[in-house]
């Protein structure tokens, strides 16, 4: 059986360091390739580029990934910037916003991790908190808290029970978009961990970084879906 091709997402960096060089790079931890490869996939990177671009590339692609990264710019959902929320990331936002809707329009399977799953809820047209205390162990450093399952979701069917998973972020979901459901919340302060659309769509988002776990059933999940 063929893998399928599982398209990710990228930061673009001003200065990324290997060898001799120091370069503007666009990168992907590994734990993401990594996750797709373990999962069933093969993984392709896409790197920022003019969201006019987007339609061809998800058609290219048999699954999507939107990965984690900076916060997603307030401007997006008709916000006021907190001093809490990040510096501005336009060339990422504009390329996975479009890559977000492309995949909407086409009906390809969609995950978004962390930032990815903040995107998709504002490109429905929902609202995130800029700033919430308790999701982060402390800088540079992934934490782990549990999430509990919505009986009856996509989510449930592939964790039917509470787990605990890595964590790393301070915003969060606010209003729903449309047609979006709650599909997992935080046990500790009800935080929407993850959101998706009821079938016969396969899109789903975690506000955890399953790439930094060994839990492969979310991944697993759209593989299958793009297989």
């Amino acid at each position: 059986m063929t893998r399928p091709l599982i398209g990710v997402s990228t930061y673009l960096e001003a200065g990324a360091r290997w060898g001799v060089w120091e370069l503007e790079a666009a990168l992907l931890p590994v734990g993401y390739p990594r996750l797709v490869q373990a999962a069933g996939g093969v993984a392709a990177m896409l790197p920022p580029d003019d969201p006019s671009h987007a339609s061809a590339a998800v058609a290219r692609v048999d699954g999507l990934v939107i990965a984690g990264g900076p916060d997603v710019d307030p401007v997006h959902y008709g916000a006021e910037r907190s001093p809490r929320c990040g510096p501005p990331t336009p060339e990422r936002d504009a390329w996975e916003l479009a890559l977000i809707r492309a995949a909407l329009e086409s009906g390809t399977p969609l995950l978004g991790i962390c930032r990815g799953m903040q995107l998709l809820n504002v490109a429905l047209g929902g609202t995130l908190v800029q700033h919430i205390d308790g999701h982060v162990a402390e800088v540079g450093v992934f934490g782990r808290h549990s999430v509990k399952p919505v009986p009856g979701t996509r989510y449930a069917e592939i964790a039917p029970e509470a787990a605990d998973v890595p964590t790393y972020h301070h915003q969060a979901v606010d209003r729903l978009g449309q047609d979006l459901v709650a599909s997992a919340f935080a046990t500790d302060d009800g935080t929407v961990e993850a959101i998706e659309l009821p079938a016969p769509a396969w899109v789903l988002g975690v506000q955890w970084h399953p790439e930094m776990g060994e839990d492969l059933g979310v991944m697993r999940a759209l593989v299958r879906a793009a297989s």
